[in-house]
């Protein structure tokens, strides 16, 4: 008789009443029925907690106060009881100390990015991830689009021939105002440095962008030369940006990041361009591929698991036929599905096809490159020698 595969019992810190990305994790935890949510501290204000955890059918037993009483209070249960993993979605300034905790107390962890605040702060989380057997995925969610693992999979395959330039863009349109004077919560903390850390755009969207470029390039950057901007009234994070780049494997790039871009929404989109052909891929249209060959028509490649020409591993993430889009739910929904498998599997450090440590570092030591550029009058700056994963292609 064939056993049952057990759902992995996951907790939430965050994502109470009125914050937006909560509830997608919930959603997308919860779409292929892997996951439950077993326990959660979901906001501070004791009212809005109780309100989540009613809306989200929760045992009051099971909804904490705060995190710590959290994670102390599901490390005092039964193993068959307590959670498996941990979900943070708090703003940036909590990601380490509630990971941190969490890791030492034996959960497996699946956090918001940017993995941390700081550089050093990342090492350091990195280093207790090391010292334990928990994993600990980081929310990079474009990665988990079919679609941008099909062209991952061409750039590997030789299909661009030698790669010779890289664009990509994430233009937004929502800080074009002085939103976070209004009272906005979302806005108050993204640009508190307090709370966000020593970027604002970049660390918001920027490292989204550069992840998207070195996961389907398998480029590694290794310097940079930027120019970060502040538009907003008495705004003391940046909210724009741009930067060239060069790879260790001899392409040069352009990074594009703002949250003053009137009128934009989620634009994110990358080009590549090779020696032998050259890929395109917007997140607003995310079923879509477009794949032109040196001296061929151009060919537009579709998601569906009808669709012919598409590799393993984009099949593998995509759940319906062409011309059923699939979009953000689904592509978060792939990584928690294959993080919980992992979860099973008994696997620690990295979960196959999750964004994880290496990610995390990857981005603060973007981060803080950019930084360290805007400040300097040398043309380019070098990122700090943070690791690249390679194992980011293994499908599950």
């Amino acid at each position: 008789m064939a056993t049952t595969k057990r759902r992995v019992r996951m907790g939430m810190i965050g994502g109470g009443e009125g914050a937006f990305i909560g509830r997608v994790h919930r959603l997308a935890a919860a779409l292929d029925g892997e996951l439950e949510l077993v326990c959660a501290s979901f906001s501070r204000d004791p009212d809005n907690n109780a309100r989540t955890g009613e809306a989200c059918g929760l045992s009051t037993r099971r909804l904490y106060p705060d995190w710590q009483a959290l994670i102390d209070g599901e490390h005092r249960l039964p193993d068959d009881q307590r959670m498996d993993m941990l979900v943070v979605v708090t703003p940036n300034h909590l990601h380490v100390p509630i990971s941190q905790a969490a890791l030492e107390a034996g959960f497996h962890v699946f956090c918001e990015k940017p993995a941390a605040t700081t550089l050093a702060e990342a090492r350091q989380l990195a280093t207790t991830l090391d010292a334990g057997a928990g994993l600990y995925g980081l929310a990079h969610t474009y990665l988990g689009y079919p679609m941008v693992w099909q062209a991952r999979r061409l750039v590997r395959d030789g299909e661009l021939g030698r790669l010779r330039k890289i664009h990509v863009e994430y233009p937004q349109g929502w800080l074009g105002t002085n939103l976070e004077g209004t009272g906005n919560k979302q806005a108050g903390w993204r640009t508190d440095p307090d709370i966000a850390g020593a970027s604002g755009c970049m660390a918001d969207i920027g490292t989204h962008a550069f992840g998207l470029a070195e996961f389907i390039s398998g480029h590694h950057v290794t310097e940079l030369c930027a120019a970060l901007g502040t538009h907003g009234e008495q705004r003391r994070l940046d909210d724009d940006g741009d930067a060239l780049f060069r790879t260790a494997e001899g392409a040069s790039g352009t990074l594009m990041a703002s949250q003053v871009c009137t009128g934009e929404e989620n634009a994110l989109k990358i080009r590549l361009y090779g020696d032998r052909g050259a890929l395109e891929w917007q997140q607003m249209e995310p079923n879509t591929l477009v794949h032109r060959r040196l001296d061929e028509p151009m060919r537009v490649l579709r998601a569906g698991i009808d669709q012919p020409g598409l590799a393993p591993e984009a099949l593998e993430r995509l759940r319906l036929p062409g011309g059923h889009p699939e979009g953000y739910l689904e592509a978060l929904a792939n990584l928690y599905r294959d993080f919980a498998d992992a979860v099973r599997r008994g696997e620690h450090g990295a979960a196959a096809g999750v964004p994880g440590m290496a990610e995390g570092l990857r981005g603060m030591a973007f981060i803080e490159a950019l930084l360290k550029s805007q400040a300097s009058t040398a043309k380019w700056t070098s990122l700090d020698d943070a690791p690249q994963r390679d194992d980011a292609e293994t499908t599950t």
